[in-house]
């Protein structure tokens, strides 16, 4: 057991540093922090758990009472920030966010999920697994569960479960953070090109994950998704990587652990799982085909992990998903739906999803990330959004820009235009209050507004939610 410190987070309101920092205040540390905005729900979470933080950045804050043992940097502290100043003159012991995981988290058993897509929701429902089957498992996602589950917790078993993010770990680490968390089982998702402004090309981005299964121990286990087909270049690729035991999940007939007879509606779905000569039935509130697949890879590796397939039946139908992944903000004449896709392979899939469950308009508003805004991305783009009766792009969230990087991201009205060449409602409206004007006075019963986005839509989902209730 480790003795209690004093560690400082520069960027405490990111979620996956609130959920850290009031991780270590339950296990007895001094925790500290400090941001430039606190929104709820994270300020309300951190105030509740008595964690000391201020806004703006005070070096002399930091260290009232003494230096911290430990600063965690986010990717907030740019080089002149004066906190991180202060860290780098006096040579303060620090780490990125994914270093202290790494050294305060991961265990023995390091459980990892990663890919393109679904590999927060993966890592929220497997928490919740293994919680329910009395597990007390180490783990941490970068989300916020329905279930108030919280998105981090260290516990003194042997088994950690997180998330596995193919990003840069910090400014001064270039290397994918799932590097850090050194994986005996890992649940591979998907691995579709995304992050350009990280990965230039599509192989540099296979190739992290390439390396990643590479380095999973001869006696781990890897559970492959068929959205990675065997078959497929990069499937052939990271099936020779693996040393260990591959166990396959998804529809296809010659998968280990297959998902049979998916339906779907407003208020949930259904299905069975097949494994051997057992069928194993299905039901949750989830919607979409793409959260069977997910419930089939985490029912894959619970089961391989020793847990019965009872426990994890009823951990599933009780599990009530991850806020922003097809939320539900409102439900009336008219449906508001919140969700994190900031790219266009995952728009694709959640507005295909809501195609399924919904016959009337769909207006979909969509910020991506930072390299879906680069025009390495663009091709991506291509019928992307051929279930949205149309396409709103808002004032795009402003990025700190690398002068020396040849490729610089898009504005709004570009962004439209690399949608509109093929769909034929694209709109780009940079003023806020005249988008939630636009989306009521088209919205008519039956009809679906889904905000799509990894940035927060500055209080328009509240606006929306607000006039129509």
């Amino acid at each position: 057991m480790i003795p209690p410190k004093h560690i400082h987070f520069i960027g405490i309101c990111g979620v996956a540093m609130s959920a850290l920092a009031i991780a270590f205040h339950k296990k007895g540390w001094r925790v500290t922090g400090s941001d430039v905005g606190f929104y709820p729900p994270i300020s309300t979470h951190l105030k509740e758990a008595g964690i000391n933080y201020y806004p703006g950045w005070h070096p002399e804050k930091m260290i009232e009472g003494g230096a911290p043992d430990v600063v965690v940097v986010g990717n907030v502290a740019g080089s002149t920030n004066p906190e991180w100043k202060y860290v780098e003159v006096n040579k303060l012991p620090y780490v990125s966010y994914p270093e202290l995981i790494e050294q305060y988290l991961i265990k023995q058993q390091s459980i990892v999920c990663t890919g393109t897509y679904g590999k927060t929701s993966n890592t929220t429902l497997l928490s919740w697994i293994f919680t329910q089957a009395k597990k007390d498992p180490s783990y941490m996602f970068g989300g916020l569960s329905a279930n108030g589950l919280p998105a981090a917790a260290l516990s003194d078993s042997t088994i950690s479960i997180v998330e596995g993010d193919e990003y840069k770990s910090a400014r001064w680490d270039p290397k994918a953070k799932f590097f850090h968390y050194k994986p005996t089982h890992l649940l591979l998702s998907a691995i579709k090109w995304d992050h350009a402004d990280v990965y230039p090309t599509e192989k540099s981005y296979q190739q992290a994950f390439i390396d990643l299964v590479g380095s999973l121990p001869t006696n781990g286990l890897l559970v492959l998704s068929d959205d990675i087909p065997s078959d497929s270049p990069i499937g052939i690729d990271i099936e020779k990587a693996a040393k260990c035991p591959i166990i396959h999940y998804g529809s296809g007939f010659d998968n280990e652990y297959e998902y049979r007879d998916f339906s779907t509606h407003e208020h949930g779905s259904s299905f069975d799982i097949f494994h051997l000569d057992q069928t194993h039935h299905i039901e949750t509130s989830l919607l979409g085909e793409y959260n069977a697949k997910n419930i089939t890879g985490c029912f894959a590796l619970a089961h391989e992990a020793g847990i019965d397939p009872e426990t994890i039946i009823q951990a599933i139908q009780t599990f009530r998903g991850t806020k922003r992944r097809l939320e539900k903000r409102f439900t009336g004449d008219i449906t508001v739906i919140d969700d994190i896709a900031h790219s266009p392979e995952k728009v694709k899939s959640i507005l295909s999803t809501l195609r399924s469950v919904y016959k009337g308009k769909i207006l979909a508003v969509f910020e991506p990330n930072t390299g879906n805004r680069k025009p390495a991305s663009f091709p991506g783009y291509d019928k992307a959004f051929v279930d949205a009766t149309e396409v709103i792009i808002p004032r795009l969230t402003q990025v700190k820009i690398d002068v020396k990087d040849p490729e610089q991201p898009v504005q709004g009205p570009e962004l439209a235009e690399v949608i509109a060449k093929t769909h034929p409602a694209v709109t780009h409206i940079e003023n806020d209050e005249q988008l939630i004007d636009h989306l009521l006075s088209r919205a008519e019963v039956g009809d679906v507004i889904v905000f799509l986005g990894s940035h927060g839509f500055r209080g328009m989902i509240e606006d929306v939610v607000t006039s129509l209730s």
